[in-house]
């Protein structure tokens, strides 16, 4: 019989046993991960789990009270209307087992009335490119193709160097014969010196506040993710010149967060620091490590940048849209004093 059971965050034991029972779970589905964005303000984290025989499904979400959305204060009453979105990374759907038209079907159909019954008006998700998972939720979303992410093969020292454009090795070499050293470890003092640098590399780039993290964020991935997470640093003589807490999980790593000293940028400390990190995850069984894309998913010059990695990656990332509750979604939208925009939701931009 089908199914469907809401996870919260304080069932963190039972969340994670649902997670890993999944094939291709990975970091971004765990509590683990999540918790620290529930501390950042991104929302009531939940996973929803559903099963039927030999068919089942996950989403990890993050449930926003949109009463409580800057552009609606005031306007609609709190702790009423809700909406979801993918917690910042990657996520959506995953589905495993006898994946008939079917099953999709009774998923889809008992996942709507789910959102309907309590208010759920809409759900953006950003889906997992490394796992494919938009290709089989074509009709659960309105799903769009935004760019290409890029992916490095780990499956061995040879094929990693292979795949780097020229350029970029003599980059590599250019930083090994400067004296730039790799290391990597996970302790508080290290994480305050990332939070320094990072904070500075935000402020240089002129980000948008979202980006700046909390120091009870950065605890949070220091305690909850010690089994999938790492910070690598470059180190030029005594000095830690650049920076990357870099996630696991599953045989996947993901470049997460990263930031360097803009002083020492002319050493390519980075691009040494991310082929030592792709050597150490194949020396560590990891298979992919992916580096993601350009801001906006643009081709622009971080974009560039990473591509210079793997010049044969051929990654797409795509996001997801869905409408549960179409007249709330068009009255909140209403209420906004907004011209045209493809923002989603309308009544966030």
């Amino acid at each position: 019989m089908s199914q469907l059971e809401i996870i919260t965050s304080d069932q963190a034991e039972e969340w994670n046993k649902i997670v890993k029972s999944f094939k291709n779970h990975d970091v971004y589905y765990l509590i683990d991960y999540v918790k620290a964005f529930q501390i950042h303000g991104d929302g009531e984290p939940v996973l929803i789990f559903y099963h039927d025989h030999d068919f089942k499904a996950m989403n990890v979400t993050m449930k926003r009270d949109i009463g409580r959305s800057p552009n609606l204060v005031n306007k609609i009453p709190i702790d009423t209307y809700y909406d979801f979105t993918t917690p910042y990374g990657y996520g959506g759907f995953l589905v495993e087992g006898t994946q008939t038209k079917e099953n999709i079907e009774t998923l889809n159909r008992i996942y709507c009335e789910y959102c309907i019954e309590h208010n759920i008006v809409c759900e953006f998700a950003r889906f997992h490119p490394v796992l494919e998972n938009a290709r089989s939720l074509t009709d659960f979303y309105e799903v769009t193709e935004l760019g290409e992410t890029i992916l490095m093969d780990l499956n061995n020292q040879e094929v990693i160097w292979r795949n780097i454009t020229s350029k970029n090795r003599n980059m590599i070499r250019k930083a090994q014969k400067s004296g730039v050293k790799i290391y990597w470890g996970r302790n508080p003092e290290l994480f305050e010196i990332f939070t320094d640098i990072y904070n500075k590399t935000m402020d240089k780039d002129k980000a948008d506040s979202y980006y700046y993290f909390k120091p009870s964020f950065y605890k949070s991935v220091l305690d909850d993710l010690k089994d999938n997470s790492l910070i690598f640093y470059a180190q030029l003589e005594n000095e830690i010149i650049a920076m990357s807490i870099i996630l696991f999980c599953n045989q996947q790593m993901h470049y997460h967060l990263s930031a360097s000293r803009q002083a020492y940028l002319r050493y390519a400390p980075t691009n040494l620091l991310l082929y030592e990190v792709a050597c150490w995850g194949a020396e560590n069984g990891f298979k992919t490590l992916h580096l993601g894309g350009g801001l906006g998913s643009c081709e622009d010059s971080l974009y560039k940048f990473k591509s210079a990695f793997n010049r044969n990656s051929d990654m797409r990332f795509s996001i997801g849209k869905r409408v549960f509750l179409e007249k709330e979604y068009q009255a909140f939208n209403e209420k906004i004093d907004m011209g045209e925009s493809s923002f989603f939701p309308l009544y966030r931009s």
